[in-house]
């Protein structure tokens, strides 16, 4: 089996005949109930690759998806004019960069609509295109917009957090303005600001982060990971002596756990199981890629006493957004994916977060509480 490890683009793991976990019935649900939403998911959780793949079925890619649950689905196949923003890749601690790398898209996009007012703020040149993009192809437009919250998150406790946030804030006032010419768009990332930090300037998006019919749309639940990677449980039960029900015991206690929803409907990390099955051995794969500086920085800003992490008592909008300027930094670590629900009370409206699971409990002992500390 190939493990598309690293690999975030849907048509390469396609073509590739990398394994891929099909979620394309949970995309069409996504494309066909909602308009505008936002998700929020940790890191390495699979948002560029759903990102990519709603990329490839709003351009009508059909092949791509032959096999997969969508294709019994949707019967049209529209081809759609797609505006792709990726802010990964990208340090936005340096003064000027939000701004070019917005001017880089804008002017690519204007090379295939048309050229627009460059005195106009650049908001409002994104809504001329979207225009011109409809008036040209007769189909609304599609803005997919990957880890939005990146700007900020560099910028954060320096001089250019207010000023990114307030470019952002304008450009993506555009959706309100453009409605007309839209017909979908999404927004992801790790953290979820508040709506007065970033999405007051349009129409306040649909927060799928905990609905409980998209629990699974990132991620690997028990039966998908049952289903589709069988042969390498298999080869890990017998490397490691063990029965492949053992086994499965040991990756779910491993990496299993996360919940993003009152359902209760436990995934797996991605990026940890591809890279045990990989590798044929296990470790703290998620944890290895780095511990994220915004997460430091607000632990230690408000003296957060990190043994108080274990089994906190939350309401729905104490995780529902942050603020760099709050005193709580409970919502940042369960949206950085440190903290999970394990608990729901309907009764009192009170989630219980706790670790997800080993790698993660682990981990934060061994990468996250020297760094703090010693910092």
């Amino acid at each position: 089996m190939k493990y598309p490890i690293g690999i975030q683009s849907f048509d390469q793991i396609i073509e590739g005949n990398w394994v891929y976990v099909d979620k394309t019935n949970l995309v069409y649900r996504l494309v066909t109930t909602t308009k505008t939403c936002f998700l929020s998911r940790p890191r390495r959780f699979g948002k560029s690759l759903l990102v990519s793949t709603l990329d490839a079925y709003f351009k009508g890619r059909k092949e791509l998806f032959d096999g997969l649950m969508i294709a019994k689905l949707e019967k049209d196949w529209h081809q759609y004019p797609v505006f792709k923003i990726d802010f990964n890749g990208v340090n936005f601690t340096e003064k000027g960069n939000l701004e070019a790398t917005i001017e880089y898209y804008l002017a690519n996009w204007e090379k295939i609509y048309g050229e627009t007012p460059r005195e106009v703020p650049m908001g409002k040149r994104f809504e001329q295109i979207l225009s011109l993009a409809y008036q040209q192809t007769g189909r609304r437009a599609v803005v997919l917009v990957d880890e939005y919250d990146k700007p900020i998150l560099d910028a954060l406790d320096t001089p250019l957090e207010d000023a990114n946030r307030e470019i952002l804030k304008a450009f993506y006032s555009t959706f309100k303005g453009a409605d007309e010419y839209l017909r979908f768009v999404l927004l992801t990332g790790v953290t979820k600001f508040s709506q007065v930090s970033v999405f007051s300037g349009f129409n306040q998006p649909k927060d799928i982060s905990m609905d409980n019919h998209y629990e699974a749309l990132c991620g690997v639940t028990q039966v998908e990971l049952e289903h589709y990677f069988a042969e390498p449980i298999a080869n890990l039960a017998e490397k490691f002596n063990y029965t492949v029900e053992e086994m499965k015991d040991v990756l779910k206690m491993q990496y299993d756990g996360y919940h993003f929803g009152s359902g209760l409907l436990g995934v797996y990390n991605p990026f940890s199981l591809l890279n045990t099955f990989d590798a044929m051995a296990f470790g703290s794969y998620w944890f290895a890629t780095g511990t994220p500086s915004y997460l430091v920085y607000l632990l230690k800003k408000h003296h957060y006493r990190l043994e108080e992490i274990e089994k906190v008592e939350v309401t729905e909008d104490v995780l529902d957004s942050i603020d760099s300027e709050g005193t709580n930094p409970i919502p940042v670590i369960y949206q950085s994916g440190y903290l999970t629900i394990k608990d729901y009370d309907p009764e009192f409206g009170l989630y219980t977060l706790d670790y997800p699971n080993r790698e993660v409990e682990e981990g934060f002992v061994k990468y996250l509480m020297p760094f703090y500390i010693d910092k």
